[in-house]
């Protein structure tokens, strides 16, 4: 009796931020192989600790070749190895068409983002984010396309809440309206994190998306993907996995879904030069499609 009473009180796990809500399944979108076709030169050239830019070259065969123009600069301000405020991003191809990002930090919890998105002389996209980051939860709320005069928008909601430090709930609340039409889709989502493994749903009115992640060790990674779409009556289910191999500077990753298609890539560095070789292949048995590409990566 005298040592139960002398025993400490268990504290418990920080909840902290659950992140964003585009973010719940990136672990296993992470293991599968980015599509890759034709042939892809990207030279990266920092310019000083603020500034860096990117030339692409994309020579293709299925669509249009093309060169792309990067241009990135950051801030002073660091949260974290990918968070850097203020950020200023703007890409530009060939034909002269842009996309431009805006990235500010308004205060320790409140970021603001702004997206425009030209077709050559012609605005497509534009696009207000103001988003909320508390200590174990995230509010963000999206403008898409605000048109006061003609009468049309789409709000997007979310909101994501840390339950427990494996546990999180949320939802999406999607809003849109134009002349003689106007919806609204709501969608719940839930992710449980263990130490080796996270499993996340969103559930709605247009469907399901389920996903599994599990790394089994310092080498290999798996991912399950399960989407359901109600309105068009068909669903896929996609398996992927990742091999690392250190000793040789290379990554594998490939996949198998349901619609008989199966990919690989292998990305391959070559130190001490800054570059990156990948090579990938996808091959659809229903469609006797294939097709494979090549991309080298410099800086």
């Amino acid at each position: 009796m005298g040592n139960a009473e002398g025993r400490a009180p268990r504290r418990a796990q920080p909840r902290g931020n659950p992140g964003s809500f585009d973010e719940l399944h990136r672990l296993c979108k992470e293991v599968f192989p980015p599509q890759m076709e034709g042939v892809k030169l990207i030279v990266t050239k920092t310019l000083s600790s603020h500034f860096q830019v990117t030339h692409t070259v994309h020579m293709s065969t299925l669509g249009p070749s093309g060169y792309r123009f990067n241009a990135t600069f950051v801030g002073d301000r660091q949260l974290g190895p990918t968070e850097v405020f203020p950020m200023l991003l703007g890409d530009m191809d060939s034909s002269g068409s842009l996309n431009a990002q805006a990235l500010h930090l308004l205060g320790d919890h409140l970021r603001a983002k702004a997206v425009f998105q030209t077709h050559q002389a012609k605005f497509v996209t534009w696009q207000f984010d103001g988003e909320y980051r508390g200590e174990d939860c995230t509010a963000t709320l999206t403008l898409g396309n605000p048109d006061l005069l003609g009468g049309s928008v789409i709000v997007v909601a979310h909101f994501l809440q840390s339950v427990t430090a494996r546990l999180v709930l949320g939802g999406e609340l999607v809003y849109h309206r134009r002349p003689g039409e106007e919806g609204a889709i709501l969608t719940l989502a839930g992710k449980y994190s263990a130490p080796n493994w996270v499993t996340t749903l969103n559930v709605g009115y247009g469907g399901a998306h389920a996903s599994y992640y599990h790394r089994a060790n310092e080498q290999v990674q798996v991912g399950v993907e399960l989407e359901a779409n109600t309105r068009l009556q068909e669903s896929t289910f996609t398996f992927g996995y990742q091999l690392t191999l250190p000793g040789a500077n290379a990554v594998f990753r490939g996949l198998l879904d349901s619609n008989w298609s199966v990919g690989g890539v292998l990305e391959k560095k070559l130190p001490p030069l800054p570059v990156t070789l990948a090579l990938g292949a996808f091959l659809n048995h229903c469609r006797s499609r294939f097709h494979c590409g090549f991309t080298v990566t410099v800086g």
